[in-house]
């Protein structure tokens, strides 16, 4: 009997300056969800789970970031756990409401072995109040508790030495909301939904980029190019830690553009230039998680595409998944920035509509950001993409975007 293995989704969690301090890790099945809180066979979704990380060694742990599991009370006892690193997981235990001693003693020696322990849509009653002891981080669903009912129970919670962490942020506005009440922490791709967007004037920051890119589709000659870089000292240096990063793997050390330019060429120069557009929000006030979902989706499309597609191809996904989110991060809608752009026609197709040779991997890597994960199998299934093949690339694509250090 074959093995197994789930779809491996992921939902950033970030401290007060929007910065992401660890992903919850979502597995789901080819036809149902098996982390704790959906699985209705938790002992298969167990196995499943089991299945799936140990497949992957240490992989999954991704840089510095803190990986929060769910995971069900009979998994507390498996030797599931031993495949774990405590210092770098978070088990989430789903709410008890009658939490029982064995439990209570569970979460005890599981804190003393290292393991952060979280909470999950946690109500506070007389009988759910000694979990509080042994618990790093309580879970709060701002959607299913309603936002007015976040203050009184945030600042109850307040008296316990705990971090608080606002689930299911959708808005920038719920955002706002949490941060003022107190939260720590929050959960949701709030920052990577565009509000209200209107055409207005490129910030500078990014307009000299946008340049260098439509210069480089225009094979410029290399000496203008290179004046076009020199006007912009911090463009240069941050290219050049790019590409001379252990994300981009170069055996020889790039000393000056003209260098990388022999070395690249212009269709590799353009990617890593893509970068600097995306991460150039950093001097602009983007959220930091904004630039790295940006970055993580950009490798992301580019590796589940790397079994069907080679050359200019790949380079061409890079871009797809970068350019995905120009439109939070130029507060622009996705039209108009196209129209500063020289782009191939099929590029352009993938960022409007999810349509053409590249649209399909792009709509596959947001679906790998949604909690409910409902259209990865069916799109996996389309592109010929095995939950092993998906989750590897997942992964990479995260610990490859810490290398870069963005």
């Amino acid at each position: 009997m074959t093995q197994e293995h789930a779809f491996i989704g992921r939902q950033p969690i970030l401290n007060r300056q929007q910065q992401i301090i660890g992903y919850e890790l979502l597995f789901r099945l080819n036809k149902e969800s098996v982390s704790a809180e959906f699985s209705s066979d938790m002992q298969a979704g167990t196995n499943v789970l089991v299945n799936t990380i140990s497949n992957m060694g240490t992989d999954w742990l991704v840089g510095s970031k803190l990986a929060f599991i769910n995971v069900a009370e009979s998994m507390l006892e498996s030797n599931f756990l031993e495949l774990l690193q405590p210092q770098r997981v978070v088990l989430e235990i789903v709410e008890s409401t009658q939490p029982s001693a064995e439990l209570l003693n569970r979460l005890k020696d599981l804190r003393s072995q290292g393991f952060g322990i979280a909470l999950d849509d946690f109500i506070l009653t007389p009988q759910t109040a000694p979990m509080i002891e042994f618990a790093n981080y309580i879970k709060l669903d701002i959607q299913q508790l309603g936002i007015a009912q976040v203050p009184v129970l945030s600042k109850e919670l307040r008296r316990h030495p705990i971090l608080q962490v606002a689930e299911k942020v959708e808005t920038k506005d719920e955002f706002k909301q949490c941060l003022d009440i107190g939260m720590d922490c929050f959960q949701g791709y709030y920052f990577a939904h565009p509000e209200t967007l209107s055409a207005k004037v490129i910030n500078p920051g990014y307009a000299n980029i946008l340049q260098l890119l439509n210069m480089l589709r225009n094979n410029a000659e290399i000496r203008d190019i290179e004046n076009a870089l020199k006007r912009d000292v911090a463009l240069s240096f941050k290219l050049l830690r790019y590409i001379n990063s252990a994300g981009f793997g170069l055996s020889c050390e790039i000393q000056s553009f003209r260098h990388a330019v022999t070395i690249l060429g212009y269709q590799k120069l353009y990617r890593w230039l893509t970068l600097l557009l995306v991460t150039a929000g950093a001097e602009t006030g983007s959220p930091p998680a904004l630039l790295k979902t940006a970055v993580t989706r950009g490798r992301l499309v580019e590796l589940l595409g790397s079994h069907l597609l080679d050359g200019q191809d790949k380079d061409n996904l890079f871009i797809v998944g970068m350019f995905s989110l120009l439109d939070v991060l130029l507060d622009m809608p996705m039209d108009k920035i196209l129209e500063t752009l020289i782009l191939p026609e099929s590029v352009s197709d993938a960022l409007m509509e999810h349509s053409g040779i590249y649209g399909p991997f792009l709509e596959l890597a947001e679906a790998c950001e949604d909690p409910e994960m409902a259209e990865v199998p069916r799109l996996c299934e389309q592109l010929q993409i095995t939950p092993d093949m998906l989750n590897r690339s997942h992964v990479q694509a995260l610990n490859w975007v810490e290398e870069l250090g963005v």
